[in-house]
């Protein structure tokens, strides 16, 4: 009995616990393929930024102003249309001002195209000689167009719209500007643009001689 106790006064530690097991979720690595990316990324955000800044200061120094364009004076003194030929018979003149109200941007025109329309129909064409604009400055344009031209689709809604005009006497017409143009600020000279420039006009025909004026019209500014 004694020899028991012995034993049941003994340490007595029982089997050995194993550690718990530890489940590591493999991560995704960023390796050299997203790091060159992130870094992209900031390069471009910073070109961005940059540009967005030179744009902002150039405005602040420069204050760009659209050029503008008026037609001041048009003298229609043919204007008809021969149904056996579909054929329009024109002569149509006028004057148009530019105004380049900046001071400090001048305007090459290095290329001026004039294109007459009568119901979305081109009728005639004319093509008018490149200059410099300087500052603050105002230049008056005068394409002519004179001729005759087969326009086979006046017809329908097109020619019973004409026949109005006819009868009234004054015509729906559209001159359209295709320009090609640089700007000039101080000494350099910067872009290729080709903006173009819609008038819609309402041009009394010239009778006996008379020429009708005109109110000064806008023109618009399309790209």
């Amino acid at each position: 009995m004694a020899e028991k106790q012995a034993n049941l006064n003994g340490a007595y530690y029982g089997p050995a616990i194993p550690p718990p097991n530890t489940y590591h979720r493999p991560g995704r690595s960023c390796g050299c393929g997203c790091c060159l990316l992130s870094c992209l990324l900031k390069i471009i955000i910073a070109i961005v930024v940059v540009a967005g800044l030179a744009v902002f200061i150039f405005w602040l120094v420069v204050r760009p102003n659209k050029v503008k364009f008026h037609v001041t004076e048009a003298t229609l003194s043919e204007f008809d249309y021969a149904t056996n030929n579909n054929t329009l018979y024109y002569n149509l003149s006028m004057t148009i001002s530019v105004r380049n109200p900046n001071k400090k941007i001048g305007i090459y025109y290095d290329r001026i195209e004039a294109k007459a329309f009568y119901e979305d129909q081109r009728f005639g064409y004319d093509s008018l000689a490149p200059f410099y604009q300087g500052h603050k400055n105002t230049s008056i344009l005068t394409p002519a167009f004179e001729g005759k031209q087969v326009i086979p689709a006046l017809g329908g809604e097109e020619l019973t719209k004409f026949n109005q005009e006819k009868t009234s006497g004054v015509y729906s017409i559209d001159v359209k500007l295709y320009l090609k143009i640089r700007f000039k600020i101080g000494k350099i000279k910067v872009g290729k643009f080709k903006p173009k420039i819609e008038c819609d006009l309402k041009v009394p025909l010239s009778t006996n001689g008379t020429v009708a004026p005109i109110e000064t019209t806008k023109c618009d500014w399309d790209y």
